[in-house]
């Protein structure tokens, strides 16, 4: 199969190779619903050792640069309490975590969360977050660029292979508000 973006060695639906992905992520693939159907949903092999964005879209495909997405895991603090969201933007641009985060979440404050805290409470590896499979009562706030792209590259849950998903399919994702002015 060939990849809809980028060029990649190997490209597979994600759902024929549940075990290269972490337990949450191929979860979330096995018992995916909505309107794109799980085989839309590619796996592509990468190497860590290219994982810097200008040495992956220089080995990848220069297209990759405006058809990457980031996963970030923020914390949002009100009071005693700690509202956890992952944010969806495009790797070119910043999630507004001290503006249109906070505000969203209703909190007083809104960091970026601890690696640790990421890590432990997504099941996956610091540098692949990726939005399919995180807790489901976490808010996912996606930018409105991401889901108006054909496909977008977005992490696997590992550093190793990365997911290229309809831009769409975020929208439905389990907890998905796509928020206006989330990436700056």
């Amino acid at each position: 199969m060939r990849a809809p973006i980028g060029d990649f060695e190997t490209a597979v639906p994600a759902p024929d190779r549940l075990d290269d992905l972490v337990a949450p992520v191929a979860d979330a693939v096995r018992h995916w619903s909505g309107s794109v159907p799980a085989e839309q949903i590619v796996y592509v092999e990468t190497d860590p050792q290219w994982a810097d964005t200008a040495v992956f879209v220089e080995h990848y495909g220069r297209d990759l640069l405006e058809r990457s997405a980031n996963c970030v895991v923020v914390a949002g603090k009100r009071g005693g309490g700690t509202t956890l969201a992952a944010c969806l933007v495009l790797s070119t641009t910043k999630a507004d975590v001290n503006g249109v985060v906070r505000r969203h979440l209703g909190a007083r404050k809104a960091s970026f969360a601890p690696m640790d805290l990421a890590t432990g409470e997504t099941g996956m590896e610091y540098g692949g977050i990726t939005p399919i499979g995180l807790p489901r009562d976490w808010p996912l706030l996606v930018d409105p660029a991401v889901v108006d792209l054909p496909y977008v590259l977005v992490g696997s849950g590992r550093r190793r292979g990365k997911l290229l998903v309809p831009g769409k399919a975020f929208a439905e994702l389990p907890g998905a508000v796509v928020l206006e002015g989330l990436g700056g």
